[in-house]
């Protein structure tokens, strides 16, 4: 009941705390009944229609008075514009003058549709009164405008979004004012917010600018994520998004590191509480939540107060100045413990100095600071300015059941424009969150040079670095491809045989192979050569010596493997250069069986140079011949593996086994033509082929 009674106090108290604010916002610059969101800054600021963005009210004014240094001018952009048309806009319209009161000069008066509300609208003075008026209407939203100074020609409003921009980098300046009631985000930093979120209330979100003064930010646009988590920061609520094809997150100074309560850098020593929930559970265990266990994320409970007022107090010491821009806080983390603080004001102070409470931005109010909604999410909060002190104090002013807390700061080292600080006063003469240096009496160190620091590298010595592997690699490659290419166009190439065929052309293999083929409805063409009697008894008087000349011929090139047909005029082979050649065909297949061993050979000898350039093969009509009487024949065709023949010239005995080869001293081979070698008369044998039958003994034998 305490802790309730207690709560609704602080409820109250934020109540007139917001009472004040709008208090004082309409006595420095806004008027009427028709006002919707409006901040006004000193160098920039928003303000709306009332209602925006849903449809403005009938029969509504409200007055803006805006005023900037006296060196600037100010520059209106429109984030949104629709006022219901009427003649001469004289029922509802916004109105802009230079200057402020009886003085002050009509700038513009915008109403319809036919308003280029994009455009930018700039005074010609440092103060603007802005009027609006609304009469008897049915539809329009209303407006929203927001304005900077001349120098930020860079102004974008609250209403703009990640994807309205396509530079993968860009700069903008936000206004003041751009933590509306209207619009949403998706995301935190460090992994940046989904790009439909609004640039502006993001960067409150992220701590980047401050909803009172606005700021520049500095996108970075990227490769959008699947899932994008919800956060809470600076009273900025993201929700839950999903995969987005774009992100972009914002450059910042890079003070934003922890400072030690999680990691431990700070001591149990170094922290301290106004006081200590303490108890006793009903199996007699003692509970206490110290200062100590004041450490994010840490298992187990947080600190608590014993009291529930606003004087209770969480004291960190850092021992020294930082540079504090954040701070990050949760509730109890138990379950069975819902306590959290909901709202609270930081206190700060250097030794020897009173404390200071931190102030909202341009006036003499306390910042209250919104903290937890739940005992378990965490919530973050940035300074914006930072603050510069050794001792942080954390006062809950609205809290659930018991003020917890788990802390972590944020923030780095202080700027030390050199090694040695000038003398700490016991009160310095200005109360400022930021402490200028005296560089009068700051004493500097001499600038000793380090020779051991490598000197820089240019650009184009690292480009060459990077370049040379490269085109090593690449050129390597290509001599690869060229090696790689030879050796296909070569591979089937072979040394082995010097009459094989380099490859099989087929269109070439057929036009040579028809040349062998009987011509269409053609008699078969016997090309065999058959002697009479009266031929061999010429052939019987020439003497044994004598030679058949001819210069030397050519050896046709073999069949296709596989491929057989009639052996003809012209169509004798070059015998294999090895010692089991003298076969025409192993398998038995072609026009002449394998020789009678130690008699016939397998290849005929060419003819001279006045027949055909290749040898035919001889059909003898010997039958009625009486063995012996073929001694006389000048040279033979044959191949003759010995000296004695069979009793019959002309038959062949296929009951003969085959040899491998030929006796040593014997010709392997048919004479070559142009060559006198003699020849013995029991060698000048012919050789009946096997595919031509015997021819039986005429009367012209005689």
């Amino acid at each position: 009941m305490e802790a309730g009674t207690v709560r609704g106090k602080h409820t109250r108290n934020t109540g007139i705390f917001l009472c004040l604010i709008a208090t004082l916002s309409s006595a420095i610059g806004q008027k009427g009944d028709g006002c919707g969101h409006t901040v006004l800054g000193p160098e920039s600021g928003t303000f709306t229609s009332i209602n925006y963005p849903q449809t403005y009210p009938n029969n509504t004014v409200c007055e803006w008075e805006i005023r900037v240094h006296p060196s600037q001018r100010i520059i209106f952009k429109f984030g949104d514009f629709d006022i219901e048309n009427s003649t001469s806009c004289h029922l509802s319209y916004l109105r802009l003058y230079n200057w402020i009161g009886p003085g002050r000069r009509e700038i513009g008066k915008y109403c319809g549709p036919g308003f280029q509300w994009e455009r930018v609208i700039e005074s010609e003075s440092n103060e603007v009164t802005v009027q609006f008026m609304s009469g008897i209407h049915i539809s329009g939203r209303g407006f929203l405008v927001s304005y900077s100074t001349s120098n930020k020609s860079d102004l974008i409003t609250c209403l703009d979004k990640g994807s309205h921009f396509s530079e993968p980098e860009f700069s903008r300046y936000c206004p003041a004012g751009c933590l509306t009631p209207f619009g949403n985000i998706s995301g935190t930093i460090p992994l940046g917010y989904r790009d439909s979120s609004l640039l502006c209330m993001a960067g409150i979100h992220a701590g980047v600018v401050s909803h009172f003064l606005g700021g520049r930010i500095n996108v970075v646009i990227s490769k959008g994520i699947t899932y994008y988590e919800n956060t809470v920061a600076n009273n900025v609520s993201s929700k839950t998004g999903h995969l987005s094809r774009h992100l972009f997150t914002f450059k910042t100074n890079g003070c934003y590191g922890t400072l030690g309560m999680e990691s431990g850098v700070i001591r149990d020593g170094q922290i301290h509480a106004s006081s200590v929930l303490q108890w006793h559970d009903l199996s007699g265990q003692f509970h206490s939540w110290g200062p100590e266990r004041a450490r994010l994320k840490k298992p187990g409970s947080a600190w608590a107060a014993f009291h529930t007022d606003e004087a209770q107090w969480l004291q960190i010491d850092l021992k020294k100045e930082k540079k504090i821009t954040g701070i990050i806080t949760t509730g109890s983390t138990l379950g069975e413990y819902a306590f959290y603080v909901s709202a609270y004001r930081i206190f700060s102070r250097e030794d020897g100095e009173d404390w200071k409470v931190y102030k909202e931005a341009n006036t003499d109010l306390d910042k209250i600071f919104q903290g937890n909604a739940n005992n378990y999410q965490e919530v973050r909060n940035n300074f914006i300015p930072p603050i510069m002190a050794r001792y942080i104090q954390i006062n809950p002013v609205q809290w659930h059941q018991k003020a917890a807390l788990k802390v972590e700061l944020l923030g780095c080292q202080p700027f030390q424009p050199s090694l040695a600080r000038a003398p700490v006063q016991s009160r310095p003469p200005l109360l400022t969150t930021e402490i200028t240096p005296k560089l009068d009496k700051t004493t500097f160190t001499p600038d000793v040079k380090n020779n051991s620091v490598t000197p820089n590298i240019s650009k184009d010595v690292a480009l060459a670095a990077v370049l040379v592997p490269v085109l090593v690699m690449v050129l390597t490659a290509f001599i690869l491809v060229l090696v790689c290419g030879w050796h296909w166009r070569n591979r089937k190439k072979t040394v082995e045989a010097p009459y094989s065929l380099i490859y099989w052309n087929r269109t070439g293999w057929w036009k040579g192979m028809k040349q062998f083929l009987p011509a269409k409805n053609a008699e078969p063409d016997d090309t065999s050569v058959r002697y009479t009697s009266s031929e061999m008894n010429r052939l019987r008087a020439r003497n044994g010596s004598t030679l058949i000349q001819a210069e030397t011929a050519e050896y046709a090139q073999p069949l296709v493997a596989g491929v057989t047909g009639t052996l003809r005029q012209k169509s004798t082979f070059k015998p294999e250069e090895d010692s089991d050649a003298g076969y025409s065909d192993p398998d038995g297949n072609g026009h002449y069986d394998a020789p009678v061993p130690e008699i016939y050979h397998a290849y005929a000898e060419p003819l001279p140079a006045s027949s055909p350039e290749y040898a035919t093969p001889i059909i003898m009509e010997i039958s009625t011949h009486p063995t012996g009487t073929l001694g006389s024949v000048a040279a033979s065709t044959f191949k003759s593996s010995s000296s004695t023949g069979p009793s019959l010239a002309g038959n062949i005995n296929p009951s003969l086994p085959r040899t491998e080869g030929t006796p040593s001293g014997q010709t392997g081979y048919d004479t070559p033509k142009g060559k006198i070698i003699p020849v013995s008369a029991e060698e000048q044998v012919y050789q009946v082929p096997n595919s031509v039958s015997q021819i039986p003994a005429t009367s012209d034998a005689e």
